[in-house]
């Protein structure tokens, strides 16, 4: 028996297709996407921190970023962004990275989600910077960018991330049909979409979503 709740969500989709522009569906998966991503973010940065600093900047840093931490759930952004930026000129490798990880995921969180792309820009820019951290960079970069930037030069900056063996790549392909769906090229959001649902690797969060925009897509042509 069909899910009630299932066939209303999709349901909700398909009228959305119909009645309003394909940028409305951005602004549904968004948020998923951005929570999904910055998730990454906090995991793989901070196990990075982990591995890389000793007894001494352990103690040191992990203080640090934990007051900071505490000035940003108090609502003290411009102490906290402050803060963070100072962390990342002098504490050691990892704690150093996921500052300007926290910087930017500060900065998006205000709202402020040019000069959180910027942020994340830099990072990428970071020649000393493990190719992981620079290419996750960059998809958040874009992620930010999505209603203010160029669509073609975003896809363009995904592309080399969302071949084959780059750990992001799921990510980058997802952000890419997004951005082909705002451009109203159908043809190759369904082509990555499709190709995101049957990939046994796509992570599941990004699999379902695949398969809700692709029945969407599906159900308006």
């Amino acid at each position: 028996m069909a899910d009630p709740t299932q066939d209303s969500f999709f349901r909700e989709i398909q009228e959305e297709l119909r009645e309003e522009s394909l940028r409305k569906l951005w602004k549904n998966y968004g948020a998923a996407i951005i929570a999904a991503v910055l998730f990454l973010v906090l995991s793989v940065a901070g196990y990075q921190g982990w591995i890389h600093y000793d007894t001494w900047s352990r103690a040191e840093d992990g203080k640090r970023f934990a007051a900071v931490e505490s000035l940003a759930r108090d609502g003290k952004l411009d102490e906290a962004l402050q803060a963070f930026a100072d962390l990342s000129r002098d504490g050691r490798a990892g704690y150093a990275l996921l500052a300007r990880f926290r910087e930017a995921a500060l900065l998006s969180g205000a709202g402020r989600l040019d000069e959180a792309a910027e942020a994340y820009d830099r990072i990428a820019a970071e020649e000393g910077t493990d190719t992981l951290y620079r290419n996750l960079a960059t998809v958040l970069s874009v992620l930010h960018a999505m209603d203010s930037g160029d669509g073609t030069q975003l896809m363009a900056r995904l592309a080399p991330i969302a071949k084959a063996g780059n750990p992001w790549r799921h990510s980058a392909r997802e952000l890419s049909a997004v951005l082909a769906l705002s451009a109203g090229d159908t043809g190759t959001a369904s082509e990555i979409l499709s190709d995101l649902k049957q990939d046994v690797e796509t992570p599941s969060g990004i699999r379902a979503r695949a398969g809700e925009m692709l029945a969407g897509l599906t159900a308006q042509l």
